[in-house]
């Protein structure tokens, strides 16, 4: 197995910088949305005129499928993961990195240093998977699911933006010197 082509490493921070933003949007609108919000019945019994208040009942809960799916939210996350994916599957064509090798990076001073692209592509697979649980746990109504899954995923992202520590990249080399991924074909 041959080793790819190196790329600018400040690529996937630009990357990360962008989806930040659109996580923390979206863990804002997750939170306030249909996720996070109590049902609001409140039953009143004719005789004794006792006022019961709502039962603890979330309101996602009650919620029809088309309205779980409509929460902008769920929208938003949805987008997300979708940028996820198309990083995984194409990382050249996905619109941050055509952004940052078109606009910023012939601005910028050539690279000291490539990096492996592999890493950052892995990450990109591991902010999906994060993104997308929260998603169809969503979907099946399970309350906080989504702004927890986007507020972690905007953790990482946050951390390669702002220090250059990509959380997934770590994850692919631990499992990388664990042998479980990047394995050399053996030749038998």
């Amino acid at each position: 197995m041959t080793t790819p082509a190196g790329i600018d490493p400040r690529g996937p921070r630009f990357a990360a910088t962008i989806t930040a933003v659109l996580l923390l949007v979206a863990t804002f609108l997750a939170l306030i949305g249909i996720s996070t919000a109590r049902s609001t019945w409140v039953a009143t019994a004719p005789l004794s005129g006792d006022v019961f208040p709502p039962g603890g009942t979330w309101a996602i809960s009650s919620a029809s499928l088309a309205q779980r799916a409509l929460d902008p939210g769920f929208l938003l996350s949805l987008v997300i993961a979708l940028l996820f994916l198309w990083g995984v599957l194409s990382p050249r064509t996905a619109p941050w990195s055509a952004l940052f090798r078109s606009v910023v990076r012939p601005r910028l001073a050539p690279p000291t240093e490539l990096e492996d692209p592999r890493p950052p592509r892995f990450a990109q697979g591991v902010g999906l998977l994060v993104v997308g649980i929260g998603l169809v746990l969503h979907l099946l109504g399970v309350p906080w699911a989504l702004p927890i899954a986007t507020a972690a995923a905007f953790i990482a992202a946050f951390l390669n933006a702002a220090f250059a520590f990509c959380l997934g990249c770590q994850i692919y080399l631990l499992l990388q010197r664990s042998g479980v991924v990047g394995r050399e074909a053996s030749a038998s």
